[in-house]
């Protein structure tokens, strides 16, 4: 079923989610966020609307950082409390990225695996969350209106899909926030480089912060 633009607008209201003190917390679209956007850009046949990092504070910005860790290299951890995600790198450094992750009650730690990996993905809500928002489609097929982006990184754990994603976003402004539903989202510039960077077999680590335990719990799968 083709996704209609007012389901679109709806649907991506409903996943901002909701609670902070101000609408740039809780990852809520502004009312600047047509801002955000700069040209429109083309990917594998698909012109959807780029980035603007003008727009964007310099530490949501990919680069490189100093970064001492025991995993090993072409790790990807993720730094949940301060919307960080790192790949680990040779001479104690890490590629560094801004990234927006679940909101409360939807926050994951712990190790995956990359196991599957998709351009332009489909999306399909998951019940739980359909039934919360039956306004949603029942699927949404890849293009510049997707929730997920133009990429998506599929997170196993012991050879079963949990139902997370790394994923691009239509939402810019809400990197840097608590907004998914446990999904870990990025710029889809950075979604795009993070696909090419990382392999299937790629080691994932969900922390809640740098040089916390490591909590491998399970935790309620809900899809984006």
């Amino acid at each position: 079923m083709p996704i209609s633009r007012r389901q679109f607008l709806v649907g991506a209201s409903a996943l901002a989610g909701g609670g902070a003190t101000a609408a740039r917390a809780a990852g809520r679209r502004p009312k600047d966020a047509s801002e955000y956007f700069g040209p429109m850009v083309e990917d594998n046949n698909i012109v959807f609307p780029s980035t603007n990092f003008s727009k964007v504070d310099v530490r949501w910005r990919r680069q490189f950082v100093p970064y001492t860790s025991r995993e090993p290299q072409g790790t990807v951890v993720v730094d949940a409390s301060n919307h960080f995600l790192y790949v680990i790198f040779e001479n104690l450094t890490a590629l560094r990225y801004g990234v927006g992750v679940g909101r409360d009650g939807f926050r994951w730690y712990g190790r995956a695996r990359i196991d599957r990996k998709q351009l332009w993905p489909r999306w399909t809500p998951p019940p739980a969350m359909r039934a919360r928002h039956p306004e949603l489609p029942e699927y949404v097929d890849g293009g510049k209106t997707n929730p997920l982006g133009p990429r998506a990184l599929y997170l196993f754990r012991n050879g079963k899909d949990t139902g997370y994603r790394i994923h691009g976003t239509v939402e810019p402004w809400s990197i840097g926030t608590n907004a998914s539903s446990g999904c870990i989202r990025m710029f889809n510039e950075d979604a795009i480089d993070l696909y090419q960077r990382c392999p299937i077999g790629t080691r994932v680590l969900v922390l809640k912060t740098l040089g916390a335990p490591v909590i491998d719990e399970a935790a309620e799968v809900d899809g984006l």
